[in-house]
This record gives C-alpha cells, structure tokens and sequence, in this order.
C-alpha cells in the first residue's frame, strides 16, 4: 500500500479541478496545468478532495499509483502558489544578467553562454551572482535550474560553478606540504 497514494489531495477555495476521462485540469490564480494519469490508476473527485487508487495490485499499478497522486498535489500547489528554485554562482568573474528573454552567463569560458528561457518560466537575477527560477509547473521549473547549472557544475577542489542555494559541495582537502 502506498503511503501517500491513499492520502487525498485537498482542493483549496480558489482552485477548480476538471476530470475528463484520465486527465485532469486544475485552475487557479496563477493559471491552468493538466495532467493525464495512466491507465494503471483512477482518478475521482469528490466535493474537495481528488482521491487516486490503483486498478488492480500489479507492482506497475502500484508504483505509479503514489507517484499519480504526487503530480496531482504538484498542479495544486502551482497554481496556488508556484514552485522556486535558487542558484548561486561561485568564482572570481562569473556572473549572470538577464538580456531580453535570454540568460547570459558569463563562467570561466571564451564566450558567454546564452540561455533562451523557456515559456512558462520566469527566470530572475537579484544580484549577479543569483538566478531565481520560478513557475507553476514543477517539472518544468526544476528542469530548467538543472539545465542552467550544467552549464558549469561546482567542482571539489575550490568549489566554483553553479549550484543550488541549499546544495552541499564536498571539498577536497588541499595538498600537504
């Protein structure tokens, strides 16, 4: 039995759920996202609660029963309060700013990087050494932080790069004299 699979998704005031066959749309203040399950688990709303449950106990409908339910808690959540991420840039001239709908990002290399920002995502530098990633749709917004931080990966020795606010570098010890 999944944990939370059998937890019900509450649906705030504000937010309206839709269910048409395995899909469903959820709309909020901050906009619309859909979501279609497969075919494995049903998905029923009743009043202000969507409920998931498995068809059948075969381990594929079972796996994908918590997970079914986790993305329907993700679409609540985004367009109620939306998902963030947080970068950080480490290293003696490496920055970032924002030109038009691109990010630019200056890291170590010969050229700038230049990072069209996907639909969807709004991408922000407080400081030059900070870029806020921030959307309604999860998935999304995590997808395009990991992709700004491939770029150039923090590395152990002195720990420049880009990483996430709450990441821990591991740092290799210096050599011994």
């Amino acid at each position: 039995m999944s944990r939370i699979g059998k937890k019900p998704v509450v649906i705030p005031a504000g937010v309206t759920a839709r269910l048409e066959g395995q899909s469903i749309a959820v709309k909020g203040a901050k906009g619309e996202l859909k979501f279609t399950a497969p075919d494995e688990v049903a998905i029923r709303i009743e009043g202000a609660y969507v409920h998931v449950a498995p068809h059948g106990e075969s381990k594929r409908a079972r796996a994908l029963w918590g997970t079914a339910r986790a993305r329907v808690q993700n679409l609540v959540v985004g367009v109620t309060k939306g998902f963030e991420k947080k970068l950080e840039i480490n290293g003696v001239g490496y920055k970032a700013a924002i030109a038009g709908k691109n990010l630019q990002l200056s890291l170590g290399f010969s050229h700038d990087i230049v990072y069209p920002i996907p639909a969807g995502v709004v991408v922000t530098t407080p400081k030059p050494t900070e870029i806020t990633v921030a959307g309604i749709d999860k998935r999304q917004v995590g997808q395009t932080a990991a992709e700004i931080r491939a770029f150039r990966r923090p590395e152990p020795n002195k720990g420049k790069g880009v990483k996430y606010v709450d990441e821990f570098i591991f740092r290799k010890e210096g050599k011994k004299k």
